[in-house]
């Protein structure tokens, strides 16, 4: 499948993390309501190792991970993470802050991250995962030209529960 050209939603911008967003990032961990996924983060010191660790991941072609800015200001995090054994394939993942949501934020940086994944990360395939019941996710998917695969069976954990996923992806 041939690279989609996208126009770029000027609003939108993502960045690699920095260490100042630690108290932003804490925000929308702690108050967005994440039905779907779990969030290792409980303290802002957690959040702050994290961030710490970034340049290391990102040397290393572990994980990309980015801030996303809409106007300048910080209302969600989107990354690829690096299959380590395919570093040709990468997992796209984001979420956004609860107040920004239903804006087509997700969508412009799942676009960016392609341009970065299908680019300078010279991955062959890009595969987004959402839990069965996340409609909204699987729509920035649909939206960004992904092709649903099928469903892979119990692949994401929250707590101590199993849930199945949408498995859409892109090739280059």
């Amino acid at each position: 499948m041939r690279e989609a050209q996208f126009p770029i939603m000027p609003r939108v911008k993502i960045r690699p993390q920095e260490l100042s967003d630690a108290e932003r990032l804490f925000e929308i961990l702690t108050h967005t309501d994440f039905e779907f996924i779990e969030i290792p983060i409980k303290t802002l010191e957690d959040e702050k190792q994290f961030l710490k660790l970034n340049g290391v991941k990102r040397i290393n072609n572990f994980e990309h991970n980015y801030s996303i800015l809409y106007d300048e200001k910080l209302v969600g995090i989107c990354g690829i993470g690096i299959d380590q054994h395919r570093p040709w394939m990468g997992e796209i993942g984001y979420l956004v802050d609860n107040a920004y949501q239903r804006q087509g934020i997700a969508t412009e940086a799942v676009k960016q991250l392609e341009k970065i994944g299908f680019g300078a990360l010279k991955l062959q395939r890009i595969v987004i995962l959402m839990d069965t019941r996340n409609f909204e996710s699987e729509q920035v998917a649909r939206k960004c030209g992904y092709e649903k695969e099928g469903v892979a069976k119990k692949i994401h954990r929250i707590r101590k529960e199993y849930y199945d996923c949408f498995v859409y992806a892109k090739t280059r």
